[in-house]
């Protein structure tokens, strides 16, 4: 066993540049684990910094200073995110309000309509299930107004943490974007040498990500967008609410439209019963869903690594429950940093041993 131990360690890791690459993941992801929550507007900055890249180096190029390409669009940036705050913000925040003083009258009526159906499916539906149900229901309601009232009280310090990253973020990244190469430089006397296998899977994963971030990005507003108008067209209430739920599930592969789709649905019902409207809604959500899952997605993604659903949905759980909605947003990307890791890894050991020679052996 021993042997056989001695052996694998050898050939993984006898390779300085494979040690090396071990090293730096290994620190990267506890740095991130154990002190996530206080480097967030540095890791918020980052990721941002990712997003924006691309455009001050096409500026760059066009002859401009780095300086002045960051300055213009890290305020094209801030300018469009304060638009948002100002206008869409608000809408949001009403329509969600609304929906949550409208739950008690849509659970009255949904308790009336579920308790006819043991009268019309009596060997099917018992009372008891119904009963059930209901105080299931009215158990989930109570724990939401709790949490919204908790949340209200802690309002203040999420205010406050809020203006922190108001001044932080904006500042870091207009650093990051103006600073970059020597940024890169001063963090790269740091690291260990031999870090040819390291450079190897970062260049890989460099393209990947920034392509992932950005489809990603153009993806949320796109099917964001034409869920918001589809709702409003068909005058569904909460268009807005709903159009972000519906634009923000698609971080969350296969499980993210599944989900989503009940709200939808339940205002669906809510407002029209099952009658024609709710058909040709539940008809229109069911064709932008089809086209972003084989139009949308293989045009913005078509350069990402092809990864097995069932390892998307398993680094969709696993990264979402160590870091949240981040470790959510950046699953696949994480789950092909795996993937390349594991194409790169030396499968043989550089400098193994020359097996013995068959007269000293036999001497």
């Amino acid at each position: 066993m021993l042997e056989m131990l001695n052996r694998w360690y050898r050939r993984k890791f006898s390779d300085p540049a494979a040690v090396t690459l071990s090293f730096i993941l290994l620190s990267g992801f506890a740095i991130i684990y154990f002190f996530g929550g206080l480097l967030a507007p540095i890791l918020t900055a980052i990721v941002i910094a990712f997003l924006l890249e691309w455009p001050v180096s096409q500026l760059s190029k066009r002859g401009l200073p780095r300086g002045l390409s960051a300055s213009l669009v890290l305020m094209s940036f801030v300018g469009v995110s304060l638009l948002v705050i100002l206008v869409a913000v608000p809408i949001i925040w009403q329509q969600a309000f609304n929906l949550v003083k409208e739950l008690p009258s849509m659970i009255g009526e949904a308790q009336i309509y579920l308790s006819a159906l043991p009268e019309k499916y009596p060997g099917l539906i018992q009372v008891e299930q119904i009963d059930n149900l209901m105080a299931t229901l009215r158990t989930k309601i109570i724990e939401m107004g709790e949490g919204i009232i908790s949340m209200s009280l802690n309002s203040l310090v999420s205010l406050v943490a809020l203006l922190v990253y108001a001044i932080l973020v904006p500042l870091l990244l207009f650093f990051f974007l103006k600073d970059k190469d020597i940024l890169l430089s001063s963090l790269d006397r740091f690291l260990p040498t031999n870090r040819d296998l390291a450079y190897q899977v970062g260049r890989e994963m460099n393209g990947q990500i920034m392509n992932y971030i950005r489809g990603k990005v153009i993806e949320i507003l796109i099917v964001g967008g034409a869920s918001y108008i589809t709702f409003v067209v068909m005058d569904l209430r909460y268009p807005a609410l709903l159009g972000l739920l519906v634009g923000f599930s698609v971080l969350i592969p296969y499980i993210g439209a599944t989900v989503v789709t009940i709200p939808v649905a339940m205002v669906a019902l809510f407002q029209w019963g099952l009658g024609p409207e709710f058909w040709y809604l539940m008809l229109a959500y069911a064709i932008i869903q089809v086209l972003d899952g084989n139009v949308l997605v293989p045009i913005l993604f078509s350069e990402a690594v092809n990864l097995h659903p069932v390892a998307i949905i398993v680094a969709v759980l696993f990264f979402g429950g160590v870091w949240g909605f981040w470790g959510v947003f950046f699953a696949i990307p994480l789950a092909t940093l795996v993937k390349a890791v594991v194409n790169a890894w030396p499968t043989h050991a550089s400098h193994e041993e020359p097996p013995p020679d068959e007269n000293e052996a036999s001497a």
